[in-house]
């Protein structure tokens, strides 16, 4: 599932450089010169390149047109295969038997042992078949930012170095600390940049209480509203890495009094699932406080004709609603920060959290 149809989970990214002069022949070069490109008996454990976003097969982008409108859209296709490590264990352990047959030896030294590995590890990828993964991708070219289907940082490392490598442009994750806002208060010592990384939690805790303070509904601006509600799962946290503490809650009524009880004791929303209606429009998703990554984006239901001949139309729909659902959420958080670091905070906002928690 991805642009095309479906749920769409993804991350975000800026694209960093100048784009070069004469663009779209630029692109249309390098994007084929970095396809995916398949071989025999390889004894490759990876091997990646960009293939058509509706037609996987198509790696040389004959029949399908990437370039829609004011966006980029294709597929990172990453082949793997993997040696079972039982399968290794026997047949180093045969190798190695015959060496010393063969050999008259006693025992087989480390150099050696090094070299049976290496073959015995060659001759079983070379047999295996790889097996095959996608990633859309969809650049919109006017805002510099890259909507990626992967939410894997194994996965985006990847992605950015094969990006890197085709279009000569860096990528930077968009993430909670990485805003304007944050940075100034930075520069000024009003925030440490340690604070700063939690960000988002906090922001995702406020929009709890906010998603209950009026019915959901949450005025941005005058005239400009939003409702959000959220659903059954949040998961809340403190802390960092090993010495975090967590707690799930999965219900309504009792369950959701225990995050309230968690939010006292000091942990703050990593994740919930989420409803957010704007504009008529309707979206559900689970946001990650962390890094603002949208999981199992459910779109709106678009009014379509599903018997028109081009498929541009939707694609293009779908990616407005997509781009529609991370604005509410920068919109939201960008009112969030300018709240929290405001007198209103003290004044009002904190008060009015804490008698929501008791």
């Amino acid at each position: 599932m991805g642009l095309l149809k479906g749920n769409f989970s993804f991350a975000r990214f800026q694209v960093e450089g100048q784009l070069p002069q004469a663009f779209f022949n630029f692109v249309n070069n390098r994007i084929k010169a970095n396809s995916f490109r398949e071989s025999a008996k390889s004894t490759e454990e990876k091997r990646l390149g960009w293939v058509s976003v509706t037609d996987i097969l198509d790696a040389d982008f004959k029949e399908a047109n990437y370039a829609l409108g004011d966006y980029l859209i294709f597929s990172l296709r990453i082949d793997r295969k993997t040696v079972p490590p039982k399968l290794m264990k026997i047949r180093i352990m045969e190798e190695e038997r015959q060496f010393l047959a063969q050999s008259g030896k006693t025992r087989v030294n480390k150099q050696i042992a090094g070299g049976i590995k290496d073959k015995v590890k060659s001759e079983i990828l070379a047999r295996l078949d790889p097996v095959p993964s996608f990633y859309d991708v969809c650049w919109a070219l006017s805002q510099n930012t890259v909507y990626f289907s992967s939410l894997t940082d194994k996965v985006a490392d990847d992605f950015i170095e094969l990006f890197k490598k085709t279009f000569s442009l860096g990528l930077i994750r968009l993430l909670p600390g990485d805003n304007q806002q944050i940075a100034e208060k930075i520069a000024g010592a009003a925030l440490k940049k340690e604070d700063a990384s939690l960000i988002g939690r906090e922001f995702m805790t406020w929009l709890w209480f906010k998603s209950e303070e009026r019915n959901g509904r949450i005025s941005l601006s005058p005239g400009d509203e939003v409702e959000l509600h959220f659903l059954k799962r949040i998961a809340l946290e403190a802390g960092e890495g090993e010495y975090s503490q967590g707690v799930v809650c999965s219900g309504i009524h009792a369950e959701l009094k225990e995050g309230k009880e968690a939010i006292r004791q000091g942990k703050k929303v990593k994740e919930a699932g989420i409803r957010l209606i704007s504009n008529q429009n309707e979206w559900e998703f689970t946001l990650k406080a962390d890094n603002f990554h949208f999981q199992s984006l459910k779109l709106p239901v678009a009014e379509w004709d599903e018997t028109g001949e081009d498929p541009s139309g939707k694609i293009l729909e779908r990616i407005y609603l997509i781009e529609n659902a991370a604005k509410a959420i920068d919109q939201l958080y960008n009112f969030f920060l300018k709240i929290r670091y405001s007198a209103h905070w003290e004044d009002r906002e904190a008060k009015l959290l804490a008698k929501w928690l008791n």
